[in-house]
């Protein structure tokens, strides 16, 4: 049976997304299993099996759920999108005995409100269970067995069940209750943006709790992202649980072997705060990979971790964390209020838009410039002025999204000789392109 699927992902990473289920489809699926289809705004189509949409969710590092297509069809009212969710045979993929959940998204719909919308959806597929079971099912907001996701646009309704459960960046080892500061998924498609591959140095001088070293250390260590977590799927009749039990056990088998032959990962992290560098420690003895090499030091004294160059990313912080990380200049690691409450990670922080440290970026920018000659540096920031707070030339930029804030990912090749001052005001263009050799955006 041929079932289409969406899967959504973080803004700027459609096309890395669709080149990893590709990857996934070659490597891990025979013929036919899982076929790529559009990349659009947010996400990636796909067609397949079963097998096809489970190893989705299993293997993929960058989307962020894996979305079956139930219905779509034109709409011009609330009572229109009642009436698909009522025609659907909801009874033929869960009981009234599991709980549900339906949200909804929109681009450019003329309905008035989203949330009467959501609720036509919800009474379409419990009246319809009510028809066909006897009974309706509960609505579980926090934990539902059953998600149901309607898209809008401007005249169709497309119906989605989730086949997650929980967002695919939760991957079921961080210890840290709150929502980290870069989720996992847009970590893994920036590691994959950076053309990092495993054997190749990496190095997080702020590394806060981990996320990008973590994400380099499972593809290291042939380590699916989905192998210790639930999935919503779990919850459908119609999921073939055959081939999820082949897909777990063959990723169990694959872990194991890498596990088998301890070696050296070569994934290096630095932060100025002992607080963060033990959640680090934390989150990666629970995903099972202790070897991640940690050392508590301030960014502007950072050294090369390796003899061979490599692939460095950061994830700056500005405001409260660079007064903490950048203007002790004894070099002493004190945590914030937020670290000792335990929450410093909550939200986007790292990348709220405040005004930058000038004297830590400058020290940093002399860092990269005097000691990581042949290295390749990936700043993620939102403050299109970086490269000019650096005094370096970025080789290329590329637009991303760390939740609802537009961020550019910056490149800068450390080439010994290449590397000139550029103006603090020469902030980077808005627009993508890559440097035409005059410092200036093309």
């Amino acid at each position: 049976m041929s079932l289409d699927f969406f899967a959504p992902c973080p803004r700027g990473l459609e096309a890395a997304l669709a080149a990893e289920l590709a990857e996934t489809a070659q490597q891990r699926l025979p013929p036919g299993a899982l076929q790529v289809g559009a990349e659009v705004p947010g996400g990636v189509h796909f067609r397949g099996n079963w097998a096809g949409g489970i190893a989705a969710n299993l293997h993929s590092r960058i989307a962020s759920r894996v979305l079956l297509k139930i219905a779509q069809r034109p709409y011009r009212s609330e009572q229109d999108i009642y009436e698909l969710a009522r025609e659907q045979r909801w009874d033929q993929w869960f009981t009234p005995d599991e709980t549900l959940r339906v949200d909804i998204t929109a681009i450019k719909s003329p309905l008035r409100s989203l949330e009467f919308a959501t609720l036509r959806v919800k009474d379409g597929i419990c009246d319809r269970m009510r028809d066909k079971a006897g009974a309706r099912p509960s609505i579980d907001t926090a934990y539902p067995d059953v998600r149901v996701f309607a898209f809008l646009t401007a005249n169709e309704c497309t119906l989605y069940l989730d086949t997650s459960g929980e967002p695919l960046f939760k991957r079921g080892w961080r210890l840290d209750k709150g929502a980290a500061p870069l989720r996992e998924n847009l970590a893994a498609g920036i590691l994959r943006l950076t053309g990092w591959t495993a054997g190749t140095p990496l190095y997080d001088p702020m590394c806060g709790s981990g996320t990008f070293l973590a994400e380099a250390a499972q593809v290291a260590q042939d380590i699916a992202p989905g192998l210790d977590r639930r999935f919503g799927f779990e919850s459908l009749k119609q999921a073939d649980m055959a081939a999820w039990r082949h897909l777990k056990s063959e990723a169990n088998t694959a872990r194991n072997a890498a596990q088998s032959k301890p070696r050296d990962l070569l994934i290096f992290g630095s932060d100025i705060s002992d607080v963060m560098l033990e959640k680090a420690r934390a989150n990666f003895k629970r995903a099972g990979f202790g070897n991640v090499p940690l050392k508590q030091l301030d960014a502007r004294n950072m050294t090369p971790p390796s003899d061979a160059p490599g692939v460095l990313v950061a994830n700056p912080p500005y405001g409260e964390r660079i007064e903490v990380r950048g203007r002790n200049a004894r070099g002493e690691a004190r945590p914030t209020a937020r670290e000792l409450r335990g929450d410093d990670d909550e939200g986007f922080r790292r990348a709220k838009d405040e005004a930058p440290d000038a004297e830590f970026f400058q020290a940093l920018g002399d860092a990269l410039k005097q000691r990581f000659t042949g290295w390749r540096a990936f700043v993620l920031t939102s403050d299109r002025k970086l490269p000019g707070q650096l005094r370096l030339r970025e080789a290329a930029k590329t637009p991303l999204y760390n939740g609802a804030l537009e961020c550019r990912l910056f490149r800068f090749d450390l080439i010994a000789g290449s590397v000139r001052q550029r103006p603090a005001s020469g902030g980077a263009n808005p627009a993508a392109g890559k440097d035409n050799g005059n410092g200036d955006a093309n």
